[in-house]
């Protein structure tokens, strides 16, 4: 089961009768609107993923969606979060070299540079439409595991500057996963070309890492 909490940041005040959609990564697919009860709390019987939750059309919040998510609001207006990757900074501008090979990809409707291997060259332009397009061209079809390693990648390198290594990976998803799914073997099965570090990066619009691969 999946709850959201929804609350005031500030008086710590639980949002009653507000209606809070999921909306799951692998299929995007919406839920029925669900309203939040007196404790402010709205339940889902699905299970976890990674995904999003809207709060009363606007979406909160994006990443795993796993027992109680909570959702802190400063007002009732607050601005929509920005759906291009977990909350952060990246690095935005162009990494173009002279001479450097380049490609151009589809993403709903406007072309995006990446280079020759399918790295975007500025990981500004990354979105949800980018990675489902790179993992077309590279024979890849993006399901709920997929989409678990792409938020983990980006909310990893918003929260520490660099990008993980296949250790943190395993790290984290042997907690969430268990171990047989946990692990490097099936971190390489779900991203054959190169690994979670080489395809997982590219298609969660992170540059190459010289560490590990």
């Amino acid at each position: 089961m999946i709850s959201v909490r929804v609350k005031m940041k500030v008086t710590g005040e639980p949002l009653k009768r507000t209606p809070v959609v999921l909306r799951m990564d692998a299929d995007g697919v919406e839920t029925p609107p669900v309203l939040t009860d007196r404790g402010g709390v709205a339940h889902f019987e699905l299970p976890a993923g990674s995904g999003k939750v809207l709060v009363s059309g606007v979406e909160r919040f994006h990443g795993r969606l796993d027992g109680e998510v909570l959702v802190d609001l400063w007002s009732i207006t607050q601005s929509e979060l920005n759906s291009a990757g977990a909350p952060g900074e990246f690095p935005a501008g162009s990494n173009a070299y002279p001479d450097m090979p380049t490609r151009l990809i589809d993403v709903d409707g406007r072309s995006v540079l990446t280079d020759s291997e399918g790295y975007l060259v500025d990981p500004a332009e990354w979105s949800e439409g980018f990675a489902r397009a790179q993992a077309e061209r590279e024979g890849l079809r993006l399901e709920a595991d997929h989409w678990e390693v792409i938020r983990f990648l980006r909310q990893h390198y918003s929260n520490h500057g660099h990008q993980a290594s296949v250790r943190d990976m395993i790290r984290h998803f042997r907690n969430i996963w268990g171990p047989e799914k946990g692990s490097s073997r099936y971190l390489h099965r779900i991203f054959p070309r190169g690994g979670p570090q080489k395809q997982g990066n590219r298609v969660a619009g992170l540059l190459r890492t010289k560490g590990e691969h």
